[in-house]
């Protein structure tokens, strides 16, 4: 079913602050919220407009982005209706921005990685963190998909959370098909969360690639 209330954002900075800032979407894991996810803002670009959305599904005591079969299997007709109200609400948001990009963690990669793979023009950079790319889940996914746009890869390689062929299969991917820029980290000892260390690479990341794209 289409989601029909606007989304609620926790922003980075105030309004007056935004126009024609780079704008980061900031996706949460599933069961989260977006004020817990906004206590990243601290580590991420201060030059940014960072809006931190909530997902619109009701889960665990938190939201989650779309239902699945399975962690980091959407169904295919949840995640479109959640990338179609996203989009929506971007038509709008990022007019008065210098660019748009993408932020996700866990289910919030899989989200983030929805929308890059329906609308990859839409966006300058992607940041993925500890999550898989929405397989099977009726989006594009053909050779070339990505091509030019940066997208950073973080994780560490013995997260128990994530499907293990899963995130096989995102790697594969992203390093021999996407034709993305990728820059891939791992983080030993990190698990299934997010450390400093992984933050303040995604912001030097997304430094140059707004740089570049300047």
């Amino acid at each position: 079913m289409p989601h029909t209330a606007a989304p609620t954002v926790s922003w980075s900075v105030a309004p007056d602050r935004r126009p024609g800032t780079p704008l980061v979407v900031a996706l949460h894991g599933r069961g989260a919220d977006e004020a817990s996810f906004a206590q990243l803002a601290p580590r991420l670009p201060a030059e940014a407009s960072v809006a931190f959305v909530r997902a619109p599904l009701a889960e665990g005591g938190g939201y989650a982005w779309f239902a699945n079969r399975g962690i980091g299997r959407p169904l295919p007709d949840s995640v479109a209706a959640t990338a179609d109200w996203l989009f929506d609400w971007l038509d709008a948001e990022a007019a008065g921005h210098a660019s748009v990009s993408l932020l996700g963690f866990s289910g919030g990669m899989a989200m983030a990685g929805g929308l890059l793979l329906a609308r990859p023009e839409r966006f300058a950079a992607a940041v993925l963190l500890s999550g898989t790319l929405p397989w099977d889940a009726g989006l594009p996914e053909e050779r070339g998909r990505l091509t030019g746009v940066p997208v950073f890869w973080g994780r560490d390689a013995a997260d128990q959370v994530i499907p293990a062929d899963l995130v096989a299969r995102t790697g594969a991917w992203l390093r021999e098909a996407s034709g993305a820029h990728l820059e891939e980290r791992l983080y030993p000892g990190l698990g299934h969360g997010i450390a400093v260390p992984e933050l303040t690479d995604a912001s030097a990341f997304l430094r140059r690639a707004w740089a570049d794209g300047a």
